[in-house]
C-alpha cells in the first residue's frame, strides 16, 4: 500500500494520526522530529514579487535545490 493510506501498518485516517507518526521519527544519527498542527487561517492569493523574493537569504541544497533549501536570517553568511 502507498504511504498515503498506510505507513508502517498504521492507517493514515486523520491529521492527528499523521502528526503522531511524524513526531515519532528518529534516525540513528540522532535526528528527532517534532510535528505540530497549525490551526491558524492564512490568506491565499498573495503575490510575491521577484524583488521581494530576492531579499530572502535562500541557500539551495546541491541536490534538487528547487525543493531542498534553507531560508536563513538576514545578515547570515551564505556558503
Amino acid at each position: 500500500m502507498a504511504c498515503e493510506t498506510s505507513c508502517g501498518a498504521h492507517p493514515l485516517t486523520s491529521l492527528e494520526t499523521v502528526i503522531e507518526l511524524i513526531s515519532h521519527t528518529t534516525t540513528k544519527e540522532g535526528l528527532h522530529v517534532t510535528a505540530l498542527k497549525d490551526s491558524h487561517t492564512y490568506p491565499t492569493g498573495i503575490t510575491v514579487t521577484d524583488a521581494e523574493l530576492n531579499t530572502l537569504n535562500i541557500v539551495r541544497d546541491a541536490f534538487h535545490g528547487e525543493w531542498n533549501y534553507t531560508i536563513k536570517p538576514q545578515g547570515t553568511e551564505s556558503p
